[in-house]
């Protein structure tokens, strides 16, 4: 079963993965399953954007080894993007996967801009 995150806590980890902060020793990876123009409009920082129709064929750039979050807009689609890369097979049992609970929506911290 996927969990959820709530944004502070994945808000926390990734100032914690900062080379400039204490690490925690277990690397979050954040995937943005929203399309390539709203990921381009603002993300959340070291997101990668895999839109959740390409993500049946792109799950292979995921790096299995570290704690994975899914977000997208309300954190619903999520959910199910997260049981699908939970579902595949290549996935190690110990990994985290889990989807960011309420999405952009409530994430209220500053976003990353492409320039």
């Amino acid at each position: 079963m996927v969990s959820e995150i709530d944004p502070e806590t994945v808000k926390q980890q990734l100032e914690a993965d900062n080379p400039e902060t204490e690490s925690t020793g277990e690397r979050i990876q954040i995937i943005d399953i929203r399309s390539q123009a709203q990921f381009e409009q603002g993300h959340l920082p070291e997101a990668i954007n895999i839109p959740l129709d390409k993500l049946p064929r792109r799950i292979e750039e995921i790096e299995w080894s570290q704690h994975i979050v899914v977000a997208c807009p309300i954190g619903q689609s999520s959910i199910q993007a997260a049981r699908l890369i939970q579902s595949y097979e290549n996935v190690p049992h110990d990994a985290t996967i889990q989807s960011m609970a309420g999405g952009y929506d409530a994430w209220e911290y500053e976003l990353v801009q492409e320039s």
